[in-house]
């Protein structure tokens, strides 16, 4: 029992079943109450009466009024999205009930006109009767509770009635009807549980669609999107830039790109580690992409290089004023976990002020002109010329001959003497680099070493400078050697074991080894600097801080990185005479340096005047073009073997005397 009652009853539990049920009223029921009028007007005419107006005109009459009404009102009801689920259950509730209320109505109708007419018309009513029962039970089917509650109450009524009415003569009919209406009840229950299954189904499927849009609507934004930022991508960027150029020509400076690189970001991931150069990146990002107008759309297309996409007229203007905001908000400082961090930019700027300048295009020379502003000096903003196309093509092909040059021993390593300020007597020799056997011809140094620092090619020449030159340098008695490094090597946190390495190979006393570092990379790196000059006092090398003078250091930076030398820069020297400025500042810093327990190294020194100033200063060594220019090894040994010789001549005529 307890289960035919949950037949029975109406389940509004599931909105999307609710909603199809009513979708399906909504074409189902017009059509029910269309055959309930025609049956019902059938009927009324085979029983009409006119003495009886009430049973065979008005009661008819108001059960299809009724009816055209219920099926207007169902015909209207076409878009189930407009309603809300409570009132859709509302709605269907209502329809249980007034399907059994009409059913009922009817059939009492029928019940009572029934004796009143002749046997055509009494066999034609259980006809229609019939017809009806059947025709709103399959208009039902898809509201379970409806159609099973019409199937019951007619079927109950029809056999009650039928049985026993003119004698028990449509016993058989109404036994047969009765088997049909349990026929229909079982293919009813059996149709809707198979309706509510495909109802369920197809809301599953939408579900899992809208799950498989919402995933590729996610994969789309990874994509296309830094998950870093938040802000479009490199791919975004360039489809963008597409879309554009397949819309054809646009009206001239109506476009424009800017490609922004952070000058000194990788040193704040080396000496601060990836966290806080990400967090460095999510402020940058937030910052510009608050100062961005509506026309500009910024992305971040690498690590630390920005884009920044202009839709504009007059769109050159507008990225020019726009890269000077930026360059300006870029350097302001960021306190990062309890660091204040700052970096610069090099900002390139490209508009299509010509024919060729298609988008795709323009992010090319927005990126040469940015890495035209870069190798000029950093910190600057650039706007695309042709002549960068040219420099650009000379340093790619240069980067390419860097690598064919280290394979096939192009390069060679010449050796400038230091001597003894007192005795001239070579004492050291500083590593230089050299490309002579180029087949383009030589390259000074200033020519690649930036392009090779940029490439980072720098890491696989400075370790072959030090290594030829541990190996030249070795046998030559107790001669110290100095080697230059560049701030990117000392980045490198497998430096120092890549040195030990070669100290250990060519069998080189590191007690006779110093680096010299720049003093800008001290500045931009106290705590790698420190790190490292301990690493290599503990082996036994010195560090000389290179180019004193150019830069800022303070007497607190010189006290606390521990170095054994400074090499007064050769800028320094420039008027260079008795009671000069020049002399004074030259003899104050000897002075700091010797206060500091340092020696000083004094490089560019081309006259013997230079030469006997800084030997009265205090200068410990000298080195320049007076005591000898860069030259190759046979040259330096020839060189390091006649100072030896004048030595031990002078040691000798000392003994003899």
């Amino acid at each position: 029992m307890q289960a035919f009652a949950n037949i029975l009853k109406l389940d509004t539990s599931d909105p999307e079943l609710m909603r199809a049920q009513f979708r399906s009223f909504s074409s189902q029921m017009p059509l029910l109450y269309a055959i309930l009028v025609c049956n019902a007007f059938a009927i009324g005419l085979s029983f009409f009466d006119p003495a009886n107006p009430v049973k065979t005109i008005l009661t008819p009459l108001f059960i299809c009024a009724v009816a055209v009404w219920r099926g207007i009102w169902w015909w209207v009801q076409s878009d189930p999205a407009k309603h809300s689920d409570a009132y859709i259950a509302a709605c269907l509730r209502r329809t249980c009930w007034l399907a059994v209320l009409m059913t009922l109505a009817f059939e009492m109708w029928c019940i009572w006109v029934y004796p009143d007419g002749d046997v055509y018309a009494r066999s034609n009513l259980t006809f229609f009767l019939g017809l009806t029962e059947v025709s709103t039970v399959f208009c039902l089917m898809t509201l379970r509770p409806a159609a099973m509650r019409v199937a019951v109450v007619s079927t109950l009524s029809f056999l009650f009635y039928f049985s026993w009415v003119d004698g028990g003569h449509l016993l058989a009919q109404s036994v047969v009807l009765t088997l049909v209406c349990i026929g229909m009840i079982v293919v009813t229950h059996s149709y809707n549980i198979s309706f509510s299954e495909l109802i369920r189904s197809q809301s599953h499927l939408r579900t899992r669609q809208r799950e498989t849009e919402k995933l590729s609507e996610e994969n789309r934004r990874i994509a296309f999107s830094d998950p870093l930022s938040g802000l479009p991508n490199r791919r975004e960027l360039l489809m963008r830039l597409d879309r554009l150029e397949e819309r054809g020509q646009h009206p001239h400076d109506a476009l424009a790109v800017i490609f922004i690189d952070l000058d000194g970001f990788k040193a704040v991931n080396d000496e601060h580690g990836h966290q806080a150069g990400d967090a460095l990146i999510r402020s940058i990002c937030l910052r510009l992409g608050q100062l961005c107008p509506p026309f500009a759309r910024l992305a971040r297309v690498g690590g630390d290089e920005f884009a920044v996409l202009i839709e504009a007229p007059g769109a050159q203007g507008e990225a020019e004023q726009l890269a000077a905001i930026f360059l300006e908000e870029v350097s302001l400082p960021v306190l990062i976990e309890r660091h204040v961090l700052q970096v610069g930019a090099s900002i390139g700027i490209a508009a299509n002020t010509d024919a060729a300048g298609t988008p795709r295009e323009l992010l090319r020379r927005a990126d040469t002109a940015m890495y035209h502003a870069k190798t000029g000096g950093k910190n600057q903003v650039a706007i695309y010329n042709a002549a960068f196309d040219e420099g650009r093509l000379h340093r790619l092909a240069v980067e390419a001959q860097i690598g064919r040059g280290l394979a096939r021993g192009e390069f060679e390593v010449f050796y400038q003497p230091e001597v003894d300020a007192w005795t001239g007597r070579i004492v050291a020799v500083e590593a230089l680099l050299r490309w002579p056997r180029r087949p383009e011809g030589p390259l000074p140094p200033d020519d690649f070493i930036d392009i090779a620092e940029a490439t980072g090619q720098i890491h696989p020449l400075g370790m072959f400078v030090l290594e030829r030159a541990c190996r030249d340098i070795a046998p030559l008695g107790d001669l110290r050697l100095s080697v230059n490094v560049s701030p990117a090597q000392f980045r490198d946190a497998h430096f120092e074991r890549q040195v030990a390495h070669v100290l250990e190979q060519t069998r080189f006393p590191p007690e006779r080894l110093q680096f010299e570092i720049t003093e800008g990379y001290l500045l931009a790196n106290p705590e790698r600097v420190v790190r490292a000059v301990e690493t290599f006092k503990q082996r036994g090398m010195s560090v000389a801080l290179d180019d004193f003078g150019t830069g800022f250091t303070s007497i607190h930076y010189l006290r606390s990185y521990g170095f054994s030398h400074i090499k007064i820069d050769k800028s320094l020297l420039d008027g260079l005479a008795p009671g000069s400025k020049a002399a004074m500042l030259v003899t104050g810093a000897i002075m700091l340096a010797c206060g500091l327990d340092m020696r000083v190294i004094a490089e560019g020194v081309e006259t013997e005047q230079q030469a006997d100033l800084l030997r009265r200063a205090g200068c410990h060594k000298l080195q320049g073009y007076l005591f000898g220019k860069p030259m190759p090894l046979a040259d330096m040994i020839a060189a390091w073997e006649r100072s030896e010789r004048t030595v031990l001549q002078a040691s000798a005529r000392f003994a003899v005397h």
